[in-house]
């Protein structure tokens, strides 16, 4: 089995492609791609992994009424998850192009040269794709977005417990961030009023 492609998590939805292994889109250019895949830097630190991050997840149905993603999919803690552990990479198509309609790309690296490198997992990704925002359902999120590099060297996105444990069964929740929020807010204050 090739490390891109493994047998799809339950409650995967069809209409998007489940890879493990992140997807280098054509706009990256050589030497960006060259330092993301095996470059130095002294900031990421190195993620050890010794087991397959996704045997701490699955994925959800949410049911809860209150729960601000209701009849959507969340992630879930299947063990206990200790303090400051790694979690999951987020993984999906490396891109430098702007995807602003995106809700599932994130920014993974800004080179000298102003080339913004980001990660897309809208339309193929890994069960990192369906982490959640606290706002709504937690006082504080109980993980963070790490940029770190594998073992092998590449740069990643990815989640990490916070400073508390995570239980089994809680749901793995990050802050999306100020930028986040703000964007989704102005494109819906630009929406026409139908009224």
């Amino acid at each position: 089995m090739s490390s891109s492609s493994r047998r799809q998590p339950p409650l995967w939805p069809s209409h998007i492609q489940y890879i493990n292994a992140p997807r280098y889109h054509p706009s990256v250019p050589s030497p960006v791609r060259s330092f993301l895949i095996s470059g130095t830097n002294p900031a990421p630190q190195k993620t050890p992994i010794s087991f397959p991050s996704t045997s701490l997840v699955r994925i959800r149905y949410i049911t809860e009424p209150s729960h601000p993603a209701r009849g959507q999919n969340g992630l879930f803690a299947v063990r206990k998850i200790l303090p400051r552990s790694h979690i999951i990479d987020y993984i999906g198509e490396v891109h430098c192009q702007d995807r602003a309609g995106s809700d599932y790309d994130l920014s993974l690296f800004r080179s000298k040269d102003g080339d913004n490198v980001g990660v897309d997992a809208s339309v193929m990704g890994n069960e990192a794709r369906f982490v959640n925002d606290y706002r709504g359902i937690r006082s504080k999120p109980n993980a963070v977005f790490v940029e770190s590099r594998t073992s092998q060297g590449e740069l990643r996105m990815s989640i990490w417990s916070s400073k508390d444990p995570i239980q089994k069964g809680d749901e793995i929740l990050v802050s999306y961030g100020k930028n986040w929020w703000r964007s989704r807010t102005a494109q819906t204050n630009a929406l026409p009023d139908f009224a």
